[in-house]
């Protein structure tokens, strides 16, 4: 194994090692990193200590001697509303340069990866591709719903409401004071629930691991369970790069259809699989949404919390609902492939136990994960858009978006930061028909925050939520809903077409036909041509802003982030 041939080019390993009371016999075994995002940062990490331990005995138990890594990560939630957000994708970069300095300086032979949230989790991800040796995850879990099954992402909708005097103070308090009774991610399809299915689907995390409530003793069981398996796969010599393939990659983005995951698993999945040395673009995801099942009646596009996938099932039962779409032969950290891991599955009671969970909800696991023939749609969940305004690609999350508005032209509103266009939005500036632009926010311009208060502004506003859109070259979040255009690129900061839009320009949005585009200036409709010279005489005129950040690390990002459409990772 690699951590004995270190051993022999560096003497003083054994003696630094036996410093923290190692034992000689400690040296001879399969080392294993535990890595971890563990910290008092939010409810996604501050819990994860635990798992640490458990992951760690785990490997004690097999055989191995484990070391305890970590590298924390920080809150979407905690950095709305303030320049922190623009930190949030930036951050999974960092996180994946520690794992990798971690794993690299003194080499391993196996890691258990352990992480709940937005970016913690894909930055594991995209770190075990760079070290590609035995490595198995440990998704964090879940939070419980609160009272009446209120769950965080309703807090945007309620701090709009009470923004605009439609709730009281009082009231605001108690929803805010009770939306997170327990640690885990946030009990909605955002990204953070959204990634641990993904980890799922990859088959890098044991079967059914994803969204263990994170209250549960299930959920320490599975970490040392991990354990035990990172040393076996020591042993075994198989690799995440063994696992990690293009098969693997077409299983998760047809699961993220049937859940109506996260947009910002666009990001995420393809900025992974470039670590792998796999090409994965935004197209496919759109290849693969057409004609797909969704069948994840779960919050925010749906009815019920992510608490209540686990107990229907869940990444088991929706792969078993997608069982003859799947790559059934494809390795997965169990050192079985995925079909034999769901046939255990079916013998071993999974599904039973986890069904019983329900009882005395009044809610069936058919009721979360719906079956194949009684989806809640049949064109996935995400669509790609192209066209003059977004030649390079923009996303939109349609299961999100209403009916009335999957084909409509509205008038322009660019504004170049989103405080401006969210204060428009709170003080009913913005008016019905409109197109509103944040531009500037993309990886380049300002590290490509989300737009989340703006949408839920948006969606919480009855006048607006049906009748208007949110264009921008930033991200949103995976609890936005309504009519939310995320993405385009090129980026303003980068001379895209959505750096030119003016004021009363006509823009046309066609989401079955896939298509964004500005066909019209000064609120009068123009020829293709005549809307190309238009741009022309624009672009000339264009000059680029100064970058809005000279030192530290969103100097760097902004410098070396490609495309969001290639997964806005650095190069």
């Amino acid at each position: 194994m690699i951590s004995q041939k270190v051993r022999t080019l560096s003497p003083e390993i054994d003696p630094l090692r036996m410093g923290m009371g190692q034992t000689e016999a400690d040296l001879e075994k399969p080392q294993v990193m535990v890595e971890s995002t563990f910290g008092d940062s939010h409810p996604g990490s501050a819990h994860l200590l635990c798992l640490v331990e458990a992951a760690a005995a785990g490997v004690r138990s097999a055989g191995g001697n484990p070391a305890r890594y970590f590298a924390t990560d920080i809150c979407d939630g905690m950095a709305q509303g303030h320049d922190g957000i623009n930190y949030s994708l930036a951050s999974r970069e960092i996180i994946a340069d520690a794992i990798e300095i971690h794993g690299m300086a003194t080499p391993f032979d196996a890691t258990v990866y352990i992480a709940s949230c937005d970016k913690g989790l894909p930055a594991n991800l995209m770190a075990s591709g760079r070290l590609n040796t035995p490595g198995i995850f440990v998704p964090g879990g879940v939070m419980d719903a609160g009272p009446d099954l209120l769950t965080l992402e309703q807090i945007g909708t309620y701090s709009a409401q009470y923004e605009r005097g439609e709730i009281t103070a009082e009231q605001f308090r108690f929803y805010k004071t009770h939306a997170c009774p327990s640690c885990g991610a946030c009990s909605f399809m955002g990204t953070a629930c959204t990634m641990q299915m993904m980890t799922e689907a990859l088959g890098l995390s044991l079967p059914g691991s994803a969204l263990v409530p994170a209250a549960s003793p299930l959920l320490a069981d599975y970490a040392r369970r991990a354990g035990e398996q990172a040393v076996a796969l020591a042993r075994a010599g198989i690799r995440t790069g063994d696992i990690v393939t293009k098969e693997a990659f077409e299983n998760a983005v047809l699961i993220h259809a049937a859940i109506s995951g996260s947009t910002n698993a666009m990001l995420h999945l393809p900025a992974i699989a470039h670590e792998y040395g796999i090409e994965l673009d935004c197209d496919m995801f759109d290849r693969m949404h057409r004609g797909a099942r969704w069948l994840l009646d779960v919050r925010p596009a749906g009815r019920w919390p992510a608490a209540y996938v686990w107990y229907a099932g869940g990444v088991p039962r929706v792969m078993e609902r997608l069982r003859d779409l799947l790559h059934l032969d494809v390795l997965t950290v169990t050192g079985r492939t995925l079909g034999e891991n769901l046939d255990e599955l079916q013998k071993n009671g999974f599904y039973e136990s986890c069904a019983s969970y329900l009882q005395g909800t009044g809610v069936a696991p058919e009721d979360v994960i719906r079956p194949l023939e009684k989806p809640l749609g049949t064109d996935g969940a995400i669509a790609v858009l192209r066209g003059n305004l977004a030649p390079g690609g923009a996303v939109v999350k349609h299961t999100a978006v209403p009916e009335e508005m999957f084909g409509v032209t509205l008038r322009a509103r660019p504004f170049d930061c989103e405080e401006d266009a969210i204060h428009a939005i709170l003080t009913h500036a913005v008016h019905p028909g409109e197109a509103v632009f944040i531009r500037y926010e993309g990886p380049k311009g300002s590290g490509m925050p989300e737009m989340f208060y703006t949408t839920e502004a948006i969606s919480s506003d009855p006048a607006l939520a049906r009748s208007i859109a949110l264009i921008t070259d930033g991200r949103f979040s995976g609890a936005s809903k309504g009519p939310v255009i995320g993405h385009v690129s090129p980026e303003a900061a980068d001379g895209g077409p959505i750096a030119l839009v003016e004021e009363g320009d006509l823009i046309r949005i066609d989401i079955r036909g896939r298509s964004l585009s500005i066909i019209g200036a000064n609120g009068a409709e123009k020829t293709l041509e005549q809307m190309e010279a238009i741009l022309a005489a624009r672009r000339a005129a264009w000059s680029p802003r100064p970058p809005r950040y000279t030192k530290g690390v969103l100097r760097f990002y902004t410098r070396h982030a490609v495309s969001p459409m290639r997964g806005g990772y650095m190069e």
